[in-house]
């Protein structure tokens, strides 16, 4: 049994992958530069003794982090669930 989304269902759908596409990239491209950004304020309030800032720039950076594990992680998830969901 063959177990696959319709994308011939929607009426753009090159356009709905495309789309998807982008913004898959503007999701990674930000959220590299947001971990470049919190990286360089936490390294420099580190080292000027400013504990608060560097709290903030960590917890910011470990949210990039994870934003971009989750962006970059998505399509090989779903493309694990489509292989799974064809061997059902």
């Amino acid at each position: 049994m063959m177990v696959f989304p319709d994308f011939g269902g929607v009426g753009a759908d090159s356009e709905l992958r495309a789309v998807i596409g982008a913004l898959l990239m503007f999701v990674l491209i930000i959220a590299v530069l947001m971990l470049v950004v919190s990286a360089i304020i936490w390294a420099i309030a580190s080292s000027t003794g400013n504990a608060h800032t560097a709290t903030k720039a960590r917890i910011g950076a470990w949210v990039a982090l994870g934003a971009a594990a989750l962006a970059g992680a998505g399509v090989a998830w779903v493309n694990f669930l489509l292989g799974v969901g064809e061997n059902l």
